[in-house]
């Protein structure tokens, strides 16, 4: 079992940085997989980032690449996400989770979720 808690999220102006955190509690975090999706307001979520257990592979949208980048703490049990130049668009809530499997985009391969954390980017 493991749980999640993401914080750091907040009101940003557009071009802004923010860095999220997402804390794990529970056995073995390095052994999962961690991704990173947001649910923007009367959309479906959607994939941000991944990370694989030692950190040595990361995926992303195509959509945030170069601007975002996922990172773990293993010793700290924590994964983040620091998005930087952020836009209106990408306001969601943004919310990590964790896999025993290969990091991946798809949703039902992660078997647990935290509760989400609020971003919003004004214009």
């Amino acid at each position: 079992q493991v749980q999640l808690v993401e914080s750091g999220g907040g009101l940003v102006q557009a071009g802004g940085s923010l860095r999220l955190s997402c804390a794990a509690s529970g056995r073995a975090f390095s052994s999962y997989s961690m991704g990173w999706f947001r649910q923007a307001p009367g959309k479906e979520r959607e994939f941000v980032a991944a990370i694989s257990w030692g950190g040595g592979h990361r995926d992303y949208d195509v959509s945030v690449k170069g601007r975002f980048t996922c990172s773990r703490d293993n010793a700290k049990n924590t994964v983040y996400l620091q998005m930087n130049s952020l836009k209106p668009e990408e306001t969601a809530v943004y919310y990590c989770a964790a896999t025993r499997g290969l990091p991946t985009a798809s949703e039902g391969a992660y078997d647990y979720w935290g509760q989400g954390t609020q971003v919003t980017v004004s214009s």
